[in-house]
């Protein structure tokens, strides 16, 4: 199996780039777009657990804006040509909060890159000078 091909890294960063952008801008149609649209999909977010696209879609559609963050550290890491995992290390704007979020992400035939999987959380009593 080949890991890391380079275009398959860019592809996955661009879709990646493309989710932060729609959270950072508050664009929940873009946010649901990448998310594989079937009943399997799954996110572990800070304080919800959803089981399915349709339960993503309920929370996405009840925030009204997505707290801002800037990237410390993105990681990418391709397995073959359609999967890959993004891992995302970030800071909270004003709270020193540190966040980590995981994207497992699938190219699917006729549609392209889709999150199949994420999990986002906080460290609680995070030390923002910590690295």
């Amino acid at each position: 199996m080949e890991l890391d091909n380079p275009d398959v890294i860019a592809e996955a960063r661009a879709t990646f780039d493309r989710y932060e952008d729609a959270l950072m801008n508050n664009r929940p149609e873009v946010l649901d777009s990448i998310f594989w649209a079937d009943p399997r999909t799954v996110r572990f977010g800070i304080t919800e657990i959803l089981y399915g696209i349709d339960a993503i879609r309920a929370f996405r559609s009840s925030v009204k804006a997505y707290a801002q963050r800037v990237q410390r550290k993105v990681h990418i890491t391709s397995f073959g040509r359609d999967f890959a995992c993004t891992h995302l290390e970030y800071e909270r704007v004003g709270t020193g909060l540190i966040g980590r979020e995981t994207k497992i992400m699938v190219r699917m035939p006729d549609i392209g890159w889709r999150v199949v999987s994420a999990h986002v959380s906080l460290l609680t009593g995070t030390d923002p000078g910590r690295t």
